[in-house]
């Protein structure tokens, strides 16, 4: 039977989400799991496949993985939680077609990216209009050769809250940092620091080519992939628990932003 998971962690102590050699890793931590409740014998064998990659220090409420497994009934996100670490868990579970590619047969991925500081929402929205729709994003990403860089935005929400920028972003593919290139290009138009017209040129790699540095990893979250006729199985348990834990890590960093906030004031008197 196939068997797909919904996946969220907090990236910041993992070296990425792909498996590689002598580091951390989510799919690594994933892999060790798995194979400790018999569910699978290697990713191989159960034709283990994820919906996409994240970057060191990038977290992820919706990434997706599916496998083969002869133990259908141990695949409970409660289950596997109790294997995996206090920052990676699954919440939701699915039957599949034996064929299910949640790679492939993603028809959208939808990301979030959050900013500190002060911008002007008028400048960011007419920029995210103008991000809208098919346009070649070579100019916002790091060129991948087995990827065009075509891609169809089908919508890009901005927003201001307190002293963040918040975009939501969904496309039919994303190419290698393209969200956190275009959350630079937003903040620079929302700073003031380049206008609309800069923008527009860079959606012509074609005639104007500007190397633009990615934002932070930790600004990242990979939010949900849309497929076709795919019925989730939350695990009410299992998201209670995951809330549990997240209180107390928001009231942990909570404390840590007026720590560090009351350090900072007191040496700029």
């Amino acid at each position: 039977m196939r068997i797909a998971l919904k996946i969220a962690y907090i990236g910041t102590d993992y070296h990425g989400f792909q498996i590689q050699p002598d580091v951390n890793t989510i799919e690594g931590e994933l892999f060790r799991a798995l194979k400790e409740l018999n569910i699978i014998n290697s990713p191989h064998e159960a034709n283990y496949i994820a919906a996409g990659r994240t970057d060191m220090g990038v977290h992820a409420l919706g990434q997706v993985i599916a496998f083969d497994t002869d133990n259908p009934d141990i695949t409970l996100p409660r289950a596997v939680n109790n294997k995996l670490p206090q920052t990676i868990w699954a919440w939701a579970s699915a039957q599949v077609p034996d064929d299910f590619d949640p790679r492939r047969d993603a028809l959208s991925r939808e990301y979030r990216y959050i900013i500190c500081g002060q911008y002007n929402i008028s400048l960011l929205r007419n920029a995210s209009r103008l991000l809208k729709g098919v346009h070649d994003f070579a100019n916002f990403s790091t060129p991948d050769k087995d990827r065009s860089s075509i891609s169809m935005v089908q919508s890009i929400n901005v927003r201001v809250e307190r002293e963040f920028m918040i975009m939501d972003i969904q496309a039919n593919h994303f190419v290698w940092h393209m969200v956190r290139k275009i959350a630079t290009a937003l903040k620079m138009v929302g700073s003031g620091a380049r206008d609309m017209t800069w923008l527009e040129q860079m959606l012509s790699p074609g005639e104007y080519t500007e190397g633009l540095e990615p934002a932070p990893p930790y600004g990242l979250v990979f939010k949900d992939v849309e497929y076709r006729n795919m019925i989730w199985r939350e695990d009410t348990y299992a998201k209670k628990t995951i809330i549990e834990k997240l209180d107390k890590e928001f009231l942990w960093h909570g404390v840590m932003a007026e720590m560090l906030r009351e350090l900072k004031e007191s040496l700029a008197v």
